[in-house]
């Protein structure tokens, strides 16, 4: 287990709450970090059996440039978009740092900053797995009656490893 990190990516966008804000623009800083095993890709020297950082700041970039809001907004995007991209990242924090926002004042820096652990037990086995918890989990890809999810939902509480998945889906 590693960290993998991309900071200081530097993107000029017209996020804001206020109007003069998304007209005019600002200079935002994204910094990422990315808790993840990357043994393999460092025994084979192989980038596709890791996080590629090209590939994080890909999409840090694509979700900078649609106009939002908040903040908040931008973060929650950028985890949902990581956690979609790669299905091995145990923990991932975001911060999203304005410079010079307007507020009436001299301020140099307002920031927001989001995180997800992402590490948890096979609720049958025992485990460790990683487990999204939504919709870009890997165990959405898994066919279980609902019946049998129900079932599974109330015995055990949370989420199973692939294993102990494959064994209920039969």
């Amino acid at each position: 287990m590693g960290l993998i990190a991309l900071e200081g990516m530097r993107f000029y966008a017209y996020h804001g709450f206020y109007y003069e804000e998304q007209i005019v623009g600002n200079n935002f800083v994204v910094d990422v970090y990315i808790t993840a095993s990357y043994d393999g890709a460092a025994q084979a020297d192989d980038l596709y059996q890791t996080i590629n950082y090209e590939t994080i700041y890909m999409i840090c970039q694509s979700v900078m440039r649609k106009k939002t809001k908040l903040l908040e907004t931008l973060t929650e995007r950028i985890i949902s978009a990581l956690k979609h991209q790669f299905g091995n990242i145990q923990a991932v924090q975001v911060r999203i740092t304005k410079e010079n926002p307007v507020l009436g004042g001299k301020v140099d820096k307002a920031f927001v900053e989001d995180e997800g652990e992402f590490v948890s037990k096979c609720g049958r086995c025992g485990k460790g797995i990683i487990c999204y918890r939504d919709t870009n989990c890997w165990c959405q890809g898994v066919q279980i009656p609902s019946e049998t999810q129900e079932t599974l939902q109330e015995q055990y509480r949370g989420c199973l490893c692939k294993n102990c998945l494959t064994y209920f889906s039969g």
